[in-house]
């Protein structure tokens, strides 16, 4: 842990950040727009949802920088791995 005195996150507004970021993922479901844009918008909002829970409630924003490297790094190898193997998607065999 970093020496900065510890401050206890403001739950209720991260949980109503949660919440609404729910009903705009509801909201979208009801928009009925193209399927690429839902799913891009569904994953993204659960993104910055993931990302909040991570930082208030794991307490990450008082963790060292090497501790958030490591978790995101991987992550952001992850999603390149997707985004190359994204053109082999169409010619698979089955």
């Amino acid at each position: 842990m970093s020496t900065d005195a510890h401050q206890e996150p403001n739950y209720m507004a991260v949980f109503w950040s949660l919440l609404v970021l729910t009903l705009i993922e509801v909201g979208v479901f009801y928009l009925h727009i193209a399927r690429v844009f839902f799913i891009t918008a569904l994953v993204l909002l659960a993104l910055l949802k993931a990302f909040l829970v991570a930082w208030f409630f794991m307490h990450l924003r008082s963790e060292r920088w090497t501790l958030i490297f490591v978790t995101v790094i991987p992550f952001i190898l992850a999603v390149d791995l997707l985004l190359g193997l994204m053109p082999d998607v169409g010619h698979l065999p089955f």
